[in-house]
């Protein structure tokens, strides 16, 4: 009997220890699983605090700009109105009737300074020739009858024409 008795206990203590030796793996299984997610969790909790440091840096710097932008479009819409203020006080019709040369001189002329503006913000010099169908109107005269239809000027030296003060 001591020794059916001692090797049931003998049994018995092997699986116990088999057991606890399951339990101790598997414990320690789920803490290294615990582990990779508890780093996996601070690594997304560290790009969401950047991200929403990131978003507010942006806030700020876009209301800037905003505020930029709404003071460069309150100059334009002054230099706008200053503009049409100009051209409200100039009487276009009644001076092409008394002077039409001058007028079309004062025109060529502020379209040639304009051209070459553009020629200059698009990355040109500013002392690339004029387009042929930009008469100067130093070069032809200011008009004549002809006016633009029969114009065949190669010369389109820019530095010619300058647009005329306007009185």
């Amino acid at each position: 009997m001591g020794f059916k008795l001692a090797a049931v206990m003998a049994m018995l203590m092997v699986a116990m220890g088999g057991a606890f030796s399951w339990y101790y793996n598997d414990t320690q299984e789920r803490i290294g699983v615990l582990r990779e997610n508890n780093a996996k969790l601070e690594t997304a909790v560290e790009i969401s605090e950047n991200s929403l440091q990131t978003l507010q840096e942006d806030v700020v710097r876009l209301n800037q700009a905003n505020k930029q932008l709404q003071a460069d479009l309150q100059a334009a819409e002054a230099y706008g109105d200053e503009l049409q203020s100009k051209l409200r006080k100039l009487d276009l019709v009644q001076d092409a009737l008394k002077d039409p040369e001058k007028l079309e001189g004062k025109m060529n002329g502020a379209t040639a300074k304009l051209w070459r503006g553009i020629t200059e913000d698009t990355g040109g010099d500013g002392s690339s020739p004029l387009p042929n169908w930009l008469q100067s109107g130093e070069q032809t005269g200011a008009g004549g009858e002809s006016g633009n239809s029969d114009r065949e000027d190669t010369d389109t030296n820019g530095a010619e024409t300058e647009a005329s003060p306007a009185n």
